[in-house]
């Protein structure tokens, strides 16, 4: 038996709210014990258009019923296009898109500003562009402690991990490749591991390994061995059972120019000074 509260997810992922509105009553809205079809599409998106240049990501979810009915009644009209992201220009128009989303794909771009510029061509005026990816502040522990061991071992270092970006450098990316009204947020996440090894393998697996061309062919099992040693020392989680994973999400948005958007005044414009705003008093002022 389907559970009442399990609506409010569903209306979300099928469009059911629309217009700011949800609507609660589930009598109304399921028909043997599915959302009815509607034309909002999902969250508000008729068509999407998914791009990778990975065939096998890109269909990974295909025949997926993420609903648990048929799903042949997603109400999203979805288009799938193998391509490379960073041979430009795209197959798009000017103009082309209201919104464009990024997860967690951007640290595995080259030239960034680029594929940022390409971005905002393919975007309508006004449209936004929403993304989300780790920041350099993502598995400092896994770092360090490879760092440590190599040192030991080898009397030097070399790269383990793929470049991140920094997040003070998130907004002047936007700002210099012509995006306004930028707004970046970052999130903190911690995740336990048993030991570095599982950590590693999990990495593996995302397809999250060392991308970097000048990093070293091989290392010793050697260092392994001794960072996971390390890593076991500087960073156990709170039972002292296993270890734990640091990884920084930066989030940010951003929208193409548009005339209607708010702008700032011209320099010199002002009427008041900043004393006369603001006023600061000290404890032997008013003597």
């Amino acid at each position: 038996m389907q559970r009442r509260g399990d609506f409010v997810w569903r209306a979300i992922c099928d469009g059911a709210a629309v217009d700011d509105e949800l609507e609660l009553d589930s009598e109304d809205h399921h028909a043997g014990g599915g959302i009815v079809e509607n034309n909002y599409g999902r969250g508000g998106v008729r068509k999407l258009v998914q791009l990778d240049s990975c065939r096998e990501m890109l269909h990974r979810d295909v025949g997926y019923d993420c609903d648990g009915d048929n799903a042949s009644n997603a109400v999203c009209e979805t288009y799938k296009l193998v391509a490379d992201e960073e041979r430009y220009p795209w197959s798009f128009p000017d103009g082309t898109f209201d919104l464009v989303i990024s997860s967690m794909t951007f640290h595995w771009v080259n030239d960034l500003p680029k594929l940022l510029m390409e971005i905002k061509r393919v975007l309508k005026p006004d449209g936004c562009l929403l993304f989300a990816l780790p920041g350099g502040n993502t598995l400092p522990e896994l770092r360090s402690s490879l760092v440590l061991s190599e040192l030991e071992r080898t009397g030097g270092v070399s790269t383990h991990l793929g470049p991140y970006i920094d997040v003070s450098n998130v907004g002047g990316l936007l700002t210099g490749t012509g995006f306004q009204l930028p707004t970046v947020d970052v999130d903190e996440i911690s995740i336990g591991y048993p030991n570095m090894m599982v950590l590693m393998e999990h990495l593996n697996r995302m397809g999250e390994g060392n991308a970097c061309k000048a990093r070293r062919e091989r290392v010793g099992l050697g260092t392994f061995l001794g960072a996971a040693c390390v890593y076991r020392e500087l960073y156990p989680d709170e039972e002292g059972e296993g270890v734990v994973a640091s990884a920084q999400v930066i989030y940010g948005i951003a929208w193409k120019e548009h005339e209607s958007q708010q702008k700032p005044l011209q320099r010199g414009s002002a009427t008041k000074s900043m004393t006369e705003i603001a006023v600061t008093k000290t404890r032997g002022s008013e003597d």
